[in-house]
Order: structure tokens, then sequence, then C-alpha cells
């Protein structure tokens, strides 16, 4: 289980920057009608999400690299379980993969971004007694 404090607990439980506890989306990740909305704030430690107008606009550099990392997985298992390499195979796994996690993708590349510009600070932490 990864510990509070550290990045990677933020990033996988969609949590706040900065104190770990606020939700960071809006919305649940494949909620179609609002394709993961960012809160404006934390409702925990009042952190301002929105730093700058246009601030996510940033994240889609993240999302391309994960959708890269999604085609090289998918090419990757496509050379280890068939015998014969098909482009048609491959390209349909692609796109059948970039629909299934296009919304994981999304999500996950503006709660990176955010944790790029955003640290976490221990005096907002909850301690459970």
């Amino acid at each position: 289980m990864l510990a509070k404090g550290s990045k990677l607990f933020s990033i996988f439980s969609f949590r706040c920057p900065r104190c770990h506890e606020g939700k960071f989306l809006k919305n649940k990740i494949y909620d179609y009608r609002h394709f993961t909305s960012v809160r404006k704030s934390c409702e925990v430690c009042q952190q301002n999400f929105i730093i700058e107008p246009s601030f996510y606009y940033g994240s889609m550099y993240v999302a391309y690299a994960l959708g890269v990392a999604l085609m090289v997985a998918i090419i990757t298992l496509n050379y280890l379980f068939f015998v014969e390499f098909s482009f048609l195979r491959a390209f349909g796994g692609i796109v059948i993969a970039m629909l299934i996690f296009s919304p994981l993708i999304n999500a996950l590349s503006k709660i990176i971004w955010a944790n790029l510009f955003i640290s976490f600070d221990q005096k907002f932490h909850k301690r459970k007694k």
C-alpha cells in the first residue's frame, strides 16, 4: 500500500496533491457527461487546483506519454502472444485499448500534471487516532 505523503499515493488515489485528503476530480473517471472535470479547489486544505488559466493544457504532454506507453505495451503483447506479427491486429488492439482507457489516461495525466506543481504539505495531513 502506498503511504500518504508520496506523489504516487496522490496520483493513484486521485487525491489532493497538497493534503492527500480531498478529492481531485468532481466526478468518477468514467462519467462521460463530465469527462474528468477537476474541482476548483480542495475541500480540505483549500488548495486551488486551477493554478492559472488553461493550466491543464500541459497535461496533454503527460497524456501523450501514457498513450505511447499503452501502445508499446500492446505491440509487445502482440509480439509475445502471437507467432506472426499482424499490423491490423496491433492497430485494432490499440484502438480498442484507447477507447477503453482514454478517460483513465486523461484523469491520470491531470493528476500527474498537478503533482508536478503542487507539493505535499505535512501540516494539512490529518492524523488517524
